[in-house]
Parts: C-alpha cells; sequence; structure tokens
C-alpha cells in the first residue's frame, strides 16, 4: 500500500430531474485525479466516460454534467474496461482512494450489480474529515463551499467528473 499517494475521485451518474425532485441512475463519468503527498503535487489525471446498460443521458443531465448522449456514444466504454484501466493507470489496491461523500458506497453498488470486482480496497470521505477538521459538528458543506473556505480557487464546469476530481485533489492536499 503506497500511504504517499490518494487518488481522489468523483462519479457522474445517468440523472433527472422530475417535479423537482432529483434521481440517479448508471454511472456515466469517472474523474481521477492523483496526489502524491510527499511532494504535495497532483501527479496524474484521467477522465473515462462509462456506457450504462439500462439507463440513459436525459436533457437535464446534459445540462447539468455537459456530458451529451453523443459523447457517451463516441467515448464511453463498459464500466467493466473503466475499472480495469483506472486499475492498470491508477495502481488499484495499492492506492488509497478518496471522494467528497460516499462515491465508494454508488461505485460498489453499481459493481455488484454487475458483477464487477471493486478497483480499491482503501477509502477516505473527505467530507466527513473536512467536517471533523472544521469542528463543523451537524453541518455539512458541499465540495466548491469548503474548498472556498480554504482559500482555494475552484476551477472549471462544476459536475464534471474530471473537474471535480482535480479540484477535490486541490482541496485534498490542503487537508492532508
Amino acid at each position: 500500500m503506497n500511504h504517499n499517494r490518494v487518488v481522489c475521485f468523483d462519479l457522474e451518474m445517468c440523472c433527472w430531474n422530475e417535479n423537482g425532485i432529483g434521481r440517479t441512475g448508471e454511472i456515466i463519468e469517472i474523474g481521477l485525479a492523483e496526489i502524491d503527498l510527499t511532494s504535495g503535487e497532483i501527479v496524474k489525471r484521467a477522465q473515462y466516460y462509462v456506457k450504462p446498460e439500462a439507463d440513459e443521458v436525459s436533457q437535464f443531465c446534459t445540462e447539468l454534467t455537459g456530458i451529451s448522449p453523443r459523447k457517451i456514444e463516441k467515448q464511453g466504454r463498459s464500466l467493466d474496461e473503466v475499472l480495469n484501466s483506472m486499475k492498470k493507470n491508477f495502481g488499484g489496491s495499492n492506492k488509497i482512494y478518496a471522494s467528497w461523500g460516499r462515491d465508494d458506497v454508488i461505485l460498489q453498488n453499481e459493481c455488484a450489480k454487475k458483477g464487477l470486482e471493486m478497483p480499491f480496497r482503501e477509502f477516505i470521505n473527505l467530507a466527513t474529515l473536512f467536517r471533523i477538521q472544521n469542528r463543523l459538528k451537524d453541518k455539512r458543506v458541499g465540495h466548491k463551499v469548503a474548498q472556498e473556505m480554504k482559500g482555494i480557487t475552484w476551477e472549471g464546469r462544476q459536475h464534471s467528473g474530471y473537474v471535480d476530481a482535480y479540484n477535490l485533489a486541490k482541496l485534498a492536499l490542503v487537508m492532508l
């Protein structure tokens, strides 16, 4: 286990806004940004689009994430292929993975439904760690607000897995 490296990741899923109520489905994007805690740098980034098996990308989802059905059709791969790429390119179970919230549970549930193995074992919920470090008790804050609280400038479009993972990596470097 390499404790000097943490892989920050963010998921985007099929989503709909029906009568003001949002619901989500299968994963359509995984963004990753690996940090080196020794050097204090982001050392690697990647973006993978995933073709959903049963869901589709709605107009609402495209407006929110910038991911269109055409992009998924052209660049998407099966979740199995994407997970294998993650293991190969980011070290799989040799690294600690982190997200803002419980993206690990979302990924684990989808892996279980599709009979796939999780690409990692070690996980840190940076949202919980942030609340502990900043003594926020029951107050939950979003990733962007947390970053602003630490004086870190947000870069790019929110709700892009690639952008969100990069920004999370910047925050994680300060937190860890």
